[in-house]
């Protein structure tokens, strides 16, 4: 199954996960201290669905649940 929307295009994106600890200032503490930082993904929400064409034809397509919810898709 590809990671890619083939309505839209959405992919996977890449981000950050950054573990803090210590208490805040605002609840009296010194502050909250980064620890670790580790790179991770991001992942469309995909579903493979069977999809009517413009000239009548059903075939299976892998789309993400925000091209399905927004209409862009006529399921079959």
């Amino acid at each position: 199954m590809s990671k890619e929307c083939d309505i839209c295009g959405k992919k996977p994106s890449v981000g950050k996960k950054v573990i803090r600890h210590g208490i805040p200032k605002k609840k009296g503490g010194i502050g909250l201290h980064t620890t670790g930082i580790s790179v991770r993904r991001f992942m469309p929400n995909l579903q493979k669905v069977r999809v009517r064409t413009e000239d009548g034809t059903v075939l299976t397509a892998t789309v993400c649940a925000r091209c399905i919810r927004s209409g862009k898709v006529t399921k079959a």
